[in-house]
């Protein structure tokens, strides 16, 4: 069980709300991905849409001496920011591109994987002549589902993302160097064996004198209990199969139960239950609880009635749905009292939002060995304006 020392001597060291991430779990989730590329030759790439906090990148990037190769982007601002702060090789995918995106793109990319055969044929001179050699890859759609929650499942009936089979088209392949599936969230390596089969069937044949495979994302490779050894035993049979380099995508595995949420009580009222109000948002500073939905852990809570007193956290924008869950504490919640979400470096630190014009919370790092905190970013009043006109 997390306590407050393994987050931070004193809570209220930082401002709040804020984000706070260890680097010295960082290091170890990116320890446990580097164990996968030195067993099997893959490349583990960072996926910017799961965790894009920039100052951490020289732990992360082997080339700053981290283990990662680079980084995936899903726009042209990841993939300046991959090739500027990460420094390593920068794949692009979009569900589309338009021109002017694309063009952009190509300025910092070194894969561009298109998402259907129409986008490659009307894009191909385009990527041929950007002045620097950029592989292309298409995604594919295997249309086997592991996902349970649709918002994140990218083989759900009527999904945008990938050609399915029989869409695919062998005779238009000249000038694509790899293919890329993504199917997982969240999930275990077997889940990643039961897909590969159904790829395999599906468009193994394509990858005979290819160069890659790429297996996307949402693979829990840093969570305990995770089946190591059957993820690299998948790796080791398309790399020896096909004769293609392998790469990996997860954006949560890099910052996995690496960073907290450090939030106020601003108010208790009464309703059908005491409701404490926080200074942070469900809808603008952790959204996946409203879209997913999920319940993000607190240190120190239970359930609702597990301990003594129950409360109904919410946020304090205007929305009447901005309501984070139910908890219970061993002691009643006052105003001033800091709670620390976990799991929060993830997705919720990429997605925030100003909404209401409620300030984005602050980023620090933290090294427990030293007890060292570093507030990294605060955000004030020209973060706001400058998204507006």
């Amino acid at each position: 069980m997390l306590t407050y020392s393994d987050v931070l001597k004193n809570p209220a060291r930082v401002p709040s709300p804020c984000f706070v991430v260890d680097e010295e779990l960082l290091e170890r989730n990116a320890a446990v991905l580097d164990t996968v590329q030195r067993r099997t030759g893959a490349k583990v790439m960072l996926a910017l849409k799961g965790f894009a906090m920039w100052s951490t990148f020289p732990l992360l990037s082997r080339a700053m001496n981290g283990p990662l190769y680079g980084v995936c982007a899903s726009s042209p601002d990841e993939a300046r920011l991959g090739r500027e702060e990460f420094r390593g090789e920068v794949h692009a995918f979009a569900a589309a591109w338009s021109e002017e995106e694309l063009r952009e793109t190509l300025r910092w990319a070194d894969h561009v994987v298109f998402n259907s055969f129409a986008q490659w044929r009307r894009f191909r001179a385009l990527t041929e002549s950007c002045g620097h050699p950029v592989e292309c890859g298409l995604r594919v759609n295997p249309e086997h589902s592991e996902g349970a929650v649709d918002i994140y499942n990218p083989c759900s009936a009527g999904s945008r993302l990938g050609i399915r089979e029989r869409h695919f088209e062998p005779d238009a392949l000249e000038g694509i160097a790899g293919l890329h599936f993504h199917t997982l969230c969240e999930q275990g390596a077997d889940a990643l064996a039961r897909t590969l089969d159904v790829v395999e069937k599906k468009f193994g044949r394509y990858l005979h004198g290819m160069r890659w495979l790429n297996f996307g994302g949402g693979h829990h490779i840093t969570r305990p209990g995770y089946d190591l050894d059957l993820l690299c035993s998948c790796i080791d049979r398309v790399r020896d199969r096909y004769g293609v380099q392998v790469y990996l995508e997860p954006g949560e595995a890099v910052a996995l139960n690496a960073g907290w949420l450090v939030a106020t009580v601003l108010d208790v009222v009464e309703a059908d239950m005491p409701i404490a109000i926080l200074d942070t948002s469900a809808s603008t500073h952790m959204p996946d609880v409203l879209e997913m939905p999920y319940r993000p852990m607190i240190v120190g809570s239970g359930l609702r009635g597990e301990k003594a007193h129950s409360y109904r956290l919410a946020g304090k924008s205007c929305l009447a749905g901005d309501v984070i869950g139910e908890y219970s504490f061993d002691a009643p919640l006052a105003a001033g009292e800091r709670l620390i979400f976990t799991d929060m470096a993830i997705y919720s630190m990429v997605k925030t939002t100003t909404f209401n014009g409620l300030r984005l919370p602050s980023i620090a790092s933290y090294r427990p060995s030293t007890d060292d905190l570093r507030i990294v970013r605060q955000f004030g009043y020209e973060d706001f304006k400058t998204r507006l006109s």
